[in-house]
């Protein structure tokens, strides 16, 4: 485990347990948006259910941000600094390669403000682009 994963998890209120810092440091790792079994595969062979768990306690603290993605499974990946247990406030474009079927965040592209009619209030704001990744396009 690294210092800085225990770090992490301290910095947004999360105990940092032997499981939360392999799952956390497996994130950190990575360079995409990975999905439960992704994880799951990943650290085999940890339980499915605490690897779960620790994604759902570190989306509600502001660790990572859950993806929809439009696959039907939830992919997650690291937050920004800026994220807490208030609520995740980067909002950033995600881009799902349609070739390779992976999701990566892009968070340099943020997502425009749209304004609501009347009485409508979001709650959540979600922008998928589908399309070839670079490595994709490439070839």
């Amino acid at each position: 485990m690294t210092e800085f994963a225990e770090q992490k998890l301290l910095s947004k209120n999360i105990n940092p347990t032997a499981m939360r810092l392999l799952v956390v440091d497996y994130l950190l790792g990575g360079k995409t948006a990975l999905s439960l079994t992704d994880i799951e595969k990943g650290l085999y062979p940890s339980d499915r259910t605490t690897i779960y768990r620790t994604l759902k306690t570190f989306v509600e603290h502001g660790l990572i941000h859950s993806i929809d993605d439009g696959t039907g499974t939830p992919k997650y990946a690291l937050c920004s600094d800026q994220c807490d247990e208030t609520g995740h406030h980067d909002l950033h474009v995600h881009f799902y390669c349609t070739t390779c079927k992976v999701t990566h965040c892009l968070p340099k592209t943020k997502i425009p403000m749209v304004s609501l009619p009347g009485e409508y209030a979001s709650e959540e704001v979600n922008l998928v682009i589908k399309g070839l990744c670079d490595k994709c396009n490439r070839h």
